[in-house]
């Protein structure tokens, strides 16, 4: 069988899973169900036999994320393409088939969301290989999840005939069906010839390219000049903004698939969800006989159909009496919700916003290329950051207008430099780093190296940096 090259959409905010999940740090990254990170489990589950290295779609935020998962996950991606800024799917899939037309035109690719939950990979696996003879033949395949209740935050697939015991195999499509109300999610159940619509696809470059010319000629051109006209950055493409900026903003199923007549689905049935809120997190979690779930430092007493979880070591959650809700803890954030009303975390996200709360969108610990830190205390003159670099790992080389910093080594040892002065600093010692001068930290040793960093000045906010060097490439800015 003709490899297939896995194309992972990586570019999502997640809001529904607020706080867990936000748009500094979206739900594909975090391990909600596992240890592994939701972008880890499908890559890994598009890998191995039959599958080529994966190329990703994400922006320049998550680029260092994406590449950290995917070592860690043991996976050598083949191309991780920079979006200047959100277009929708249908400009991605669009620039993923033409970097794929360049070497081999006659490729298959398998299109799929990184953060969705896929219990088999095997037999998840089996449905995309019963799908390659009709992707081969010139069809559209998407594939379409076996209903388990009257869902109506999915858009479905109506089937132009009887899926029987729902095996994986290619059937002819009818049309696509919008997200329903109760009443015709419930109708579309008992019919039993709908499928949820999974968002994912598997066609040849080819066919797809076809498929864009005939059925949304204007995309081709501005995707082609970003694709052709981006700029390599380290191991990354730069897609050009300016020609990117010029695509609409579209869903391929929109753009393409409701138009096109060559369309088939493969059905799969042993199980999946998009985790598009925290109902679907507390179906896939482990509950015991009362139905209850927990996760970190949470304990339930007397609770029923509930889902407790504390992300911080810090923060124990205790529920008592508790019935259809979901409480989620973060250091900064705690959600408390009736669970029928999962699907309106996202309001609350949009209050935040209005409010102009950073919890709406900025995650307590911000990760970057060389590691992460976290803020611990906020004052009006002085912060307090817990700082954890990688081994190996070096921040770039800077400079600050409005703050000095205090540097305590509590794990590892840090090679700093303070203007003309490069030391080692080992626990328990620290270093004080004068207001404007030029100083950098590394990680020389094998080991994480953790510090923890008093600020204080006029100005601490992160985009008071001037950066003279930097091993990851960034330009100027809080993250370049």
């Amino acid at each position: 069988m003709k490899q297939i090259t896995p194309v992972l959409l990586c570019g999502g905010s997640g809001t529904r899973l607020w706080p867990l999940s936000r748009k500094s740090y979206p739900k594909q990254f975090v391990p909600l169900v596992g240890e592994e990170t939701l972008f880890q489990a499908s890559a890994k589950r598009l890998s191995g036999q039959g599958f080529g290295a994966p190329m990703v779609l994400t922006n320049s935020d998550f680029r260092f994320i994406v590449t950290e998962q995917l070592a860690e996950a043991g996976l050598d991606p083949a191309a991780i393409l920079i979006e200047p800024e959100g277009r929708n799917t249908a400009p991605a899939v669009l620039a993923a088939a033409l970097w794929l037309e360049k070497t081999d035109p006659d490729a298959l690719m398998l299109v799929a969301p990184s953060d969705h939950v896929v219990p088999d990979a095997s037999a998840f696996r089996n449905a995309v290989s019963a799908g390659v003879s009709a992707a081969q033949a010139g069809d559209l395949v998407t594939f379409g999840i076996k209903p388990t209740h009257p869902e109506t935050g999915y858009g479905y697939l109506e089937l132009a005939e009887d899926p029987g015991d729902f095996a994986a195999r290619p059937l002819k499509l009818n049309r696509f069906v919008e997200k329903p109300d109760a009443a015709r999610a419930g109708k579309m159940l008992e019919a039993g010839t709908y499928l949820w619509n999974a968002g994912i696809f598997l066609f040849s470059v080819k066919t797809i390219l076809a498929a864009f010319e005939a059925h949304a000629p204007d995309l081709v051109a501005p995707v082609r000049d970003a694709v052709d006209q981006g700029k390599p950055d380290l191991g990354f493409l730069r897609l050009d903004p300016t020609a990117w900026a010029r695509a609409d903003d579209i869903s391929i199923d929109y753009a393409v698939m409701e138009r096109a007549e060559n369309l088939s689905v493969v059905p799969f049935a042993a199980g999946w969800s998009d985790l598009g809120g925290w109902d679907a997190v507390w179906r896939e979690a482990a509950r015991d006989p009362r139905g209850v779930a927990t996760a970190g430092h949470a304990t339930a007493l007397d609770c029923d159909d509930t889902l407790l979880r504390s992300e911080d070591d810090r923060m124990e959650v205790v529920g008592i009496g508790l019935k259809n809700i979901i409480t989620v803890a973060m250091p900064d954030a705690v959600l408390v919700a009736d669970a029928s009303r999962a699907q309106d975390v996202k309001e609350a996200v949009t209050a935040l916003k209005a409010k102009q709360a950073k919890q709406a969108t900025m995650f307590p610990k911000d990760h970057r290329p060389w590691g992460w830190f976290e803020s611990l205390v906020i004052g009006d003159r002085f912060q307090v950051k817990r700082i954890h670099v990688h081994p190996g790992a070096a921040l770039s080389l800077q400079s600050h207008h409005h703050r000095s910093e205090h540097w305590i080594v509590v794990e590892g040892t840090a090679k700093v430099t303070v203007d003309d002065e490069v030391k080692l600093v080992s626990e328990n010692q620290s270093v004080y780093i004068p207001l404007g001068a030029v100083h950098r930290m590394e990680n020389p040793g094998k080991v994480p190296m953790v510090l923890i960093e008093v600020q204080t000045g006029t100005y601490l906010g992160e985009d008071d940096i001037i950066r003279y060097e930097d091993v990851y490439a960034r330009g100027q800015g809080a993250k370049g």
